[in-house]
């Protein structure tokens, strides 16, 4: 069971700079994730997710979100979030909340171990922190 906090109004930001992101670029088999990151400092990234014919070379969202905040200088992490843009054959006409995929919980980790990913959770919009999605995650680190 997952410890979950209701969202903030600056949540709800973070969700629409993701779907202005996606919105905005969306390309049929090309980019039909967007995702942004808040950072500590209070400013937003939002990136696309780049798709490639060969799909172990996608980068997914998150990703270009946190390389696009850390290339602006923005290294520590708040809140992240990434939503699924409708394909034209599919029949909803908006924008929905994903969870990270595996990879993406990583990253998002390895970045930043303290912050809050956005899901759905048991129908509802709520955030939680990213280690909470990776249990006992792998790390290089020696303890002392």
């Amino acid at each position: 069971m997952l410890h979950t906090r209701p969202l903030e109004e600056i949540d709800y930001e973070l969700i629409r700079a993701a779907e202005r992101v996606i919105e905005t670029n969306y390309r049929y088999g090309r980019h039909h994730i967007g995702a942004a990151v808040l950072t500590t400092t209070g400013k937003i990234h939002a990136a696309v997710h780049v798709e490639a014919n060969v799909g172990r070379i996608t980068v997914c969202g998150e990703a270009m979100a946190i390389g696009k905040s850390i290339s602006e200088g923005d290294h520590e992490f708040k809140t992240i979030v990434a939503v699924a843009h409708p394909h034209p054959h599919e029949t909803m006409d908006s924008c929905w909340v994903v969870a990270p995929c595996g990879m993406c919980r990583e990253l998002i980790t390895d970045y930043g171990p303290d912050t809050d990913v956005i899901l759905s959770y048991q129908g509802e919009l709520v955030k939680c922190r990213a280690m909470e999605l990776l249990p006992e995650k792998y790390t290089s680190d020696l303890e002392e």
